[in-house]
């Protein structure tokens, strides 16, 4: 099995008053989807962030391999997007199969002031701490773009691998048996 039966994260948020309590059903909605050892973590990365008066909501979890390539293919006009081209901005480099979001173990967050979505704020550089401080990767530290709504968790297995290789594992994983329940 993929992650049930083994420790995902070296350093897990600690268990107390609340944890992996709901939060709002906006977020709830998303988290629903990921792998279930990653949920508690989104929920204690909304909370932590709330105790600190930042409204963080969970706005993207898991995506099927169809949905990465179809976010892959808007604003490429290239052969392997025949079909799926979509205008406006690249938002991802990651193709279908090759983002941690198609196995349930990524999140992205969006920073709200009054209901309103802010997609820049300083915020999340201070969420991304959060993050960091319960065991999340965060993509604003990645060096090649910088993706600061973006959290994973890494399995345990994967700590030493690079994250193509780490991807690839995953893939492997979820071919040998396709059962596995990257999420409910």
């Amino acid at each position: 099995m993929l992650f049930r039966s083994e420790q995902i994260s070296q350093s897990a948020p600690s268990p107390g008053p609340g944890w992996n309590a709901k939060v709002d059903p906006r977020s709830e909605k998303a988290i629903q989807q990921l792998n279930p050892v990653v949920q508690p973590y989104a929920r204690e990365l909304v909370r932590r962030a709330a105790a600190k008066g930042i409204d963080v909501k969970v706005i993207g979890g898991y995506r099927s391999i169809a949905d990465q390539q179809r976010l892959f293919c808007q604003g490429r006009n290239i052969p392997e997007c025949s079909g799926l081209y979509k205008p406006g901005s690249i938002v991802t480099k990651a193709r279908g199969g090759y983002s941690n979001h198609n196995f349930g173990i990524a999140f992205d967050i969006g920073i709200f002031q009054r209901s309103k979505y802010l997609p820049e704020s300083p915020k999340y550089n201070e969420v991304g701490q959060i993050g960091k401080s319960i065991g999340l990767e965060w993509g604003g530290d990645w060096t090649t773009i910088k993706d600061r709504p973006h959290f994973q968790l890494r399995p345990s297995w994967a700590m030493q691998l690079s994250e193509k290789d780490m991807l690839k594992e995953l893939r492997r994983r979820s071919a040998a048996n396709p059962r596995i329940p990257f999420y409910p």
